[in-house]
This record gives C-alpha cells, sequence and structure tokens, in this order.
C-alpha cells in the first residue's frame, strides 16, 4: 500500500509511520520464521523475492534481510549463514532508509553485517564476521573484513 521509499524522514511524520510499520511487520510475521533455519535456502530466496528483494540468478542467502524491498543483488550471490543486512537507520531522532546494492559475483561471509546505504562491487567479498559502516562503496573485486570493515586487498 505504502512502499518504502530512500530518505531520512521527519520525526512523526507519515512516512516515518509507514517505514516503521513495515519493518514490524516483517520483524513479526517473517524474521521468525528465517531465523529459525527452517527453511532451505532456495525456499528462502522465494520468500525474500516474494517481500521485494531484487535478486539475479543463481542468488541465494542464508543470511537475514530485514528491508528486503530496498536490497538488490545481481547474480551469482551468496549470503552467508546468519549475516545481516540493513537498509534502515536509526540515529538518535534521525531514521533513515537507503537502498544496499550488490553487484554480480559477490560473496558475504557468515555473520556479517551490512548497514543501509552500502554499495558492493562485481566480483567483491565480504569475510565472515565483518561489520561494513553505512554508505560505503566497495569497489569491484576489493576484499573488506574487520571491525569495522577496511579494505584488505
Amino acid at each position: 500500500m505504502m512502499p518504502l521509499r530512500e530518505g531520512e524522514f521527519a520525526e512523526g511524520s507519515r512516512e516515518e509511520f509507514a517505514a516503521q510499520v513495515n519493518i514490524l511487520f516483517y520483524l513479526m510475521l517473517f524474521n521468525s520464521l528465517i531465523r529459525t533455519h527452517f527453511l532451505p535456502v532456495p525456499v528462502m530466496r522465494l520468500v525474500y523475492q516474494a517481500l521485494g528483494t531484487r535478486m539475479g540468478t543463481n542468488t541465494y542467502s542464508a543470511g537475514t534481510l530485514l528491508d528486503p524491498p530496498l536490497t538488490e543483488f545481481g547474480a551469482n550471490c551468496i549470503v552467508g549463514h546468519d549475516a545481516v543486512l540493513i537498509c534502515h537507520a536509526i540515529e538518535g531522532t534521525r531514521f533513515a532508509l537507503a537502498r544496499i546494492r550488490v553487484g554480480d559475483n559477490v560473496t558475504i561471509g557468515a555473520t556479517a553485517v551490512i548497514m543501509s546505504g552500502v554499495h558492493i562491487g562485481d566480483g567483491a567479498i565480504i569475510s565472515a564476521g565483518a561489520v561494513v559502516p553505512k554508505d560505503t562503496q566497495i569497489g569491484p573485486g576489493e576484499v573488506w573484513g574487520g571491525v569495522p570493515a577496511k579494505r584488505l586487498r
């Protein structure tokens, strides 16, 4: 009814309310199902696509996409077990949504955290346990890791 849009929302605005209701709806109905690890990864792909995630061919996520309509993947990507991609940022009274874009042939390691506004180029690798800060630009073929994540090579 009210699609999520990117941007910063004024405190108490209709857009902020709609975005937070969307997040709450997702958390109550889908997050618990996804986090139980009961669903096979190919079925999770279908669930994420039904929730609005754009996924290229042969792309799968064993992790959690907290804002599916704002998450885009190219072809041949894999998101490792218990990784989390978060397209919303709440900092004090500031609330904002920013799309996460992942290119082709990208690997995101287990338990990695990708924050809002991150763009990951084709062929990049995010190591297991890395925390990629919001609005980070990762170039094609780069390898990132650490907390906070930095370019390793």
